[in-house]
This record gives C-alpha cells, structure tokens and sequence, in this order.
C-alpha cells in the first residue's frame, strides 16, 4: 500500500512539475516572445553571439524544443542561413541546464520559500494589466514546480523504490546502454527537462546512482531534438540540414563523451564521490552545463564543414530538379568563353521555346475555361524562371573570367568601367580582376553605385553627374577617403536624389 501511494506521489509530483514548468515557459512567451522574434531577425554572422541568443532563449521560455521548432521556423521562411541556424541550436542546449539547477536548488532548505512565489503569482493573476498577469503566471509556474520536485523527491526516499532503481540499473549498467535509455525517455516525453529534473531528484536521494545519472543526462540532450525533428518533417531542405546536422553532431558528441568516461570510470566517479553526498544532485547539474558548454565549443569552429557535408548528403529535391532543366550551360565551359556564349545562346533559345509552350497552354486555357494543364503551366513557369536565373548569373561568371584573362594576359590593359546595372556583377568582376592584378582599376558606370562600388573593394564609378555636381563627387570622394561616413552619407543621399 504504501508503496502504491509512493508511485501516486512519483507520477503526480512529475506531473504537477512539468505543468509548472509549462506554465512558466508560457508566461514568458507572452512577455517575452515578440522580443525574441525581433531578435532572431537580428542576428548578423556572429556565431557566439547566435548561441547566446539561442542559449538566453531557451533558459528564459525554458524549452529547448521550443526554441529548435522556432529556429525551423525562420529557417524555412528564409530568414536565417545553416550558420546562423545551427549556432542558434548550439546554445539553445546550454539553455536548458537552467532547469537542472533549478531542480538542484530544491535540496536546499529555502526551496520551501520558492514554492510560496505561485501564491505571489496567484495574486497577481487578479490585475487587469497582462503584464502582471503574465509575471503571475511565470511565478505561479516557478512554485508549482518546486512543489512537484517536492512531491518526486519524498517518492524517491522509498526504501522500495529506492531498491527497485538500483536493480534495473545495475541490470543495464551498460553506459551505452543507459544513454540510449535517457535518449528514449526524453524523446518519449519530449521533454529534457523533465529527465533531467526526475534524474537529478533520483541521485540526490539516492547518490550512488550518479554515474547512471550522467549517462542518463547525455542521453537526454539527443532525445530533446525529437520535438524539432517532428517539426522538420515538412520544413524546406535548409531546415533539414541545420536538424539533421545537429541530430547526427549530438549524438556523436552523447557517445563520445559516454564511452571516454566509460573508459576513465574509476579515476572520474573516485573524484565525483570526494563530494558531499548530499551535493550529488548539483554535482549532475554542473556537469550538464559542463558538457553543454564542450559541445559549443568542440563545434562552432566546425559549423563550415559541417555545412559542407550536409549539403553534399542532403540534396535539394527541388533545386535538382531545377537544374535538371538546364541543358547547355555548365561551369567546366566557363575557361573556353567562346564555346560557353555559344552553349548561351541555346540556353536561351531552350527558354524561349518554354515560354511559348506556355503562351500556348495559357491562351488555351482562357479560351477553352479548361484548367486541367494550370499544374504543368505552373511548373513549366518555375523551370523558365530558374533557367532565366541562371543564364545571368552564369554571364556574370563568364564575363569576370573573360576579364580577369585579359587582364592577367595584357599589362597594357589597366582598368575597366562596368555598365552592368546589377552591383554583384561589379563585385563578382573586382574580386576576380583584383586577384590576378592588384593594380586594375574598376569602375562603376551609375553614379549611385559610388560607395557600393568601393566597399566591394572598386575604385569608385565614371559617370555623367561628374560633369554636372563635380565638387560634389569630389567632396564624396574625400570623404570616403578620410572615413567621415557621415559626409559621405550625406553626399551619396544627394546623388541619390539627383539621379530621381
């Protein structure tokens, strides 16, 4: 019987601590979350800085899941690159140690104290602002959850309890084995928290059962990609990547770490056992940040080929298809020009003939009312736009490969003026001219494209309002010079005006 009522207060304890959790991750979504979209809209190319929005994200929603689903999210609208994707997953793992610290500090005799701030939140909840009522809830959700680690933690001091644990680990106390149990677990209940609170409770009732927790908590940091896995199911083939990637990196890094401490057990558990008993519980949630914070660092720096390998395993169904549908141009014809404007001009004339198909298919359809071909004239219509894509962005190749020959080939030849009115043919020219002849002049033929022009690394632009607003180009030019951006923004907003 009283071992019955034990297993009652285990499941209920787990489950008025998850929905305390749940609750205090809502409130700090309501109060929080726009911030936190307008923040993910901001991140440059910083990778620290992304895993440290990602890792303030979870630790303040408390859901590393949520977090990842997010990151899909922006991922799929386009919003965010592999980099940026991945370094954000990096730190929203580190995030959610906050919760083992918080379930660490219930062995602490004022942990009765924060149980007493979810009636300061129930209080609050009887305002009218919805900024209170949103703090209300996140207090509310703060004590509820020590209350249920309370309830968890008396279940555990069961003598029966206890020597059911120590026997089902000590019959699987395979490391590997126990890290795919913790990876399971956490998938289950999608949740790592979770795990990691009812672990962190179990060791500290019982701290000869710390080396399982540990293999328990590294299995539970790949179990907790199983909400965003789900998520990604439908997401485009970037989101994929940046999952996939951050699965299959977890899980190498869960069993490495597991089978290094396996290795080195005596010597790693004969000094976590130097530690107070009674401190075993902290001792797991230190380690959690630990092996959260090697995992950042081992892989940020390998964010670059990581990328590189998933996209080369990971292809883009769509974009495959696409490229199919490029039957002349290719970029092994890029070094013979004269062959490669030839192969061009088919291209071109292989869209042409697109397009008339569906002139034809269009018109049909208009006169007849029939629709049934709207599916193959719209798909017909991407392969077009596709191939239009990249006719021009394999003439801007074509043409800084056919200029940096003639450069590198005649010293006579000292400068350049493009007139193409597209600036990354300009930077795509200066990058490849600038490489073989340091000393090559390019120019910009729009007035306009002045500063764009010297920042790509340029000389600056040959133009007709040089003759017009003279000083005021060279005002434009000194100051670029001399780095006084703010003249040199004013004078580009004035050559912006006159070229209205």
């Amino acid at each position: 019987m009283e071992l019955a009522k034990n297993i009652i207060f285990l499941l209920v304890g787990l489950v008025v601590f998850v929905t305390g959790m749940n609750m205090m991750s809502r409130g700090l979504k309501n109060s929080a979350g726009r911030s936190i979209r307008k923040l993910f809209k901001k991140i440059g190319n910083n990778r620290v800085a992304a895993a440290s929005i990602g890792a303030g994200t979870t630790a303040l929603i408390q859901s590393s899941g949520a977090t990842t689903v997010m990151v899909v999210g922006f991922l799929t609208a386009g919003a965010l690159t592999f980099s940026q994707g991945f370094s954000l997953m990096l730190g929203a793992f580190l995030g959610t140690t906050i919760t083992g610290v918080l379930v660490a500090l219930s062995s602490f005799s004022f942990s009765i104290f924060l149980m007493a701030t979810a009636f300061i939140g129930f209080v609050l909840g009887f305002f009218k602002s919805d900024r209170l009522k949103s703090i209300g809830e996140i207090l509310v959700g703060f004590g509820i959850l020590f209350f249920g680690l309370e309830a968890m933690k008396d279940a555990f001091k069961l003598e029966e309890i206890q020597t059911f644990l120590v026997n089902f680990l000590s019959s699987v106390n395979i490391p590997l084995l126990l890290m795919l149990f913790g990876a399971i677990l956490t998938a289950i209940t999608q949740s790592s928290s979770a795990t990691n609170g009812i672990v962190i409770v179990m060791i500290g009732t019982n701290p000869t059962l710390l080396s399982s927790g540990i293999y328990l908590v590294i299995g539970a940091t790949v179990g907790a990609l199983m909400p965003t896995i789900i998520a990604v199911i439908k997401a485009n083939t970037l989101a994929k990547r940046v999952t996939y990637s951050t699965l299959a990196c977890r899980a190498l890094f869960a069993i490495l770490i597991t089978v290094i401490i396996w290795i080195l057990s005596k010597p790693i558990f004969g000094w976590l056992n130097t530690f107070p008993q009674e401190d075993a519980g902290i001792v797991l949630a230190v380690f959690t940040v630990i092996y959260n914070l090697l995992y950042i660092v081992i892989f940020m720096p390998l964010t670059t080929p990581v990328e590189k390998l998933a996209t080369q395993l990971i292809k883009d169904r769509d974009e495959e298809r696409k490229k199919s549908s490029l039957r002349f141009i290719n970029d092994n014809l890029l070094n013979t020009p004269s062959v490669a404007v030839l192969q061009v001009k088919k291209e071109i004339a292989s869209m042409l003939e697109l397009s008339r198909i569906n002139v034809s298919l269009g018109l049909e359809a208009i006169f007849t009312l029939d629709l049934s071909k709207a599916k193959e004239i719209e798909d017909r219509e991407e392969k077009i736009d596709f191939i239009n894509e990249a006719i021009s962005e394999y003439l801007i190749r074509l043409s800084s490969k056919a200029n940096m020959a003639l450069a590198e080939k005649y010293e006579n030849i000292v400068s350049i003026k493009d007139t193409v009115d597209n600036i990354s043919h300009t930077r795509s020219l200066i990058r490849a001219v600038k490489k073989v002849r340091p000393d090559f002049t390019v120019l910009s033929g729009f007035d306009e494209y002045y500063l764009a022009n010297r920042v790509s690394g340029g000389d600056g632009v040959l133009c007709g309002l040089t003759n017009v607003v003279p000083e005021l180009f060279v005002r434009y030019h000194k100051a670029y010079e001399a780095g006084d951006f703010g003249v040199t923004r004013e004078c580009a907003e004035k050559i912006s005006r006159l070229m209205e």
